[in-house]
């Protein structure tokens, strides 16, 4: 099980809209009890890829975030990435690329921009498991 807060979510999701037509991306951090997953804070990347089908996180923005975790005692859990024209499940780039088999991977579609759609996935060896997510306010 992995949880969100409502207003991480919306944080996301305004910096997915605002990132239209291109893919928005970013990490995330938290702590884990029990086995589960808890964000604790949302990080709001750059995609330098600047593409609608894929993206590759800011090198810098990527390290300064791991550090800001760090700083604040909270583990990296995983990354967020928006679809701008697809459902929100891993594509085949994406569970390529998909090296960290404790992430959690947070995919948010906006292929029907009125009704975003939010999903975690566990994703090892090209197998991929959808996770509990849980939206809090």
């Amino acid at each position: 099980m992995i949880e969100l807060t409502k207003s991480d979510y919306e944080a996301i999701l305004v910096h997915a809209r605002s990132n239209l037509p291109e893919e928005a991306c970013g990490l995330i951090g938290g702590i884990v009890v029990n086995g589960n997953k808890i964000i604790k804070k949302v990080y709001l990347l750059t995609n330098t890829d600047h593409s609608n089908e894929h993206f590759s996180l800011d090198p810098r923005e990527h390290l300064n975030a791991i550090k800001d975790m760090r700083s604040h005692g909270l583990d990296p859990l995983g990354n967020w990435h928006s679809h701008p024209e697809s459902p929100s499940r891993p594509s085949e780039e994406d569970k390529r690329l998909a090296y960290d088999s404790k992430a959690s991977y947070l995919i948010l579609s906006l292929q029907d921009n009125d009704s975003p759609v939010l999903n975690s996935f566990h994703i090892e060896k090209n197998e991929v498991t959808k996770e509990e997510l849980i939206i809090k306010q």
